[in-house]
């Protein structure tokens, strides 16, 4: 065996193990998650994970029952895009990207993660993805609407890029949060 290579694969190798134990993973499992998009059986992932969400801190308006029963017709047919985050059978978290009134800008809804998949960077994945998407399409700004209420999805936010701006007049009635990123 050639020393140099053994070496190199060793090292390469050393990394991923130590962090195993550092998190106190018993095995190292290569699961991935992949990114997909919207497919019609994937429509009550979209509402349920994102009914899930909203109702936990909120209660659900006419315009979320709206997209989140019949997305192709409130989000898609409207020159939108739906993501999820999959992995091996289970969706575990969605995004969705909608035109906003000023040409070139788009908005950034539906974003949620199931229990189940919170703490493993989904979020971040769907984020950069769905920014991926408006760049792709020749979008120069995405924006979004929050709630100061939920402080990690804030948090998320900044980490992608985005930057608090003027609320200005909100069209939603939860929200009291906007932010913006160029792209």
């Amino acid at each position: 065996m050639n020393s140099k290579f053994y070496h190199q694969e060793r090292d390469a190798f050393f990394p991923l193990i130590f962090s195993a134990y550092i998190h106190g993973m018993n095995s190292i499992a290569m699961n991935t998650i992949s990114i997909i998009d919207y497919q019609p059986e994937f429509r009550p992932h979209f509402e349920r994970i994102n009914k899930a969400w909203v109702e936990q801190y909120f209660s659900l308006e006419p315009f979320d029952i709206a997209q989140l029963e019949n997305p192709q017709e409130h989000i898609l047919d409207k020159g939108g895009y739906i993501i999820f985050a999959k992995e091996n059978d289970q969706i575990f978290g969605t995004v969705a990207l909608i035109p906003s009134k000023e040409v070139g800008s788009f908005e950034m809804i539906k974003m949620g993660v199931d229990p189940k998949g919170q703490g493993r960077g989904i979020g971040f994945l769907l984020g950069k993805a769905i920014l991926d998407k408006a760049k792709s399409i020749g979008a120069k700004k995405v924006e979004l609407f929050s709630s100061s209420k939920l402080v990690p999805a804030i948090h998320l936010y900044k980490k992608l890029g985005f930057r608090e701006v003027e609320m200005g007049c909100g069209q939603y009635g939860r929200c009291n949060v906007k932010m913006e990123i160029s792209l």
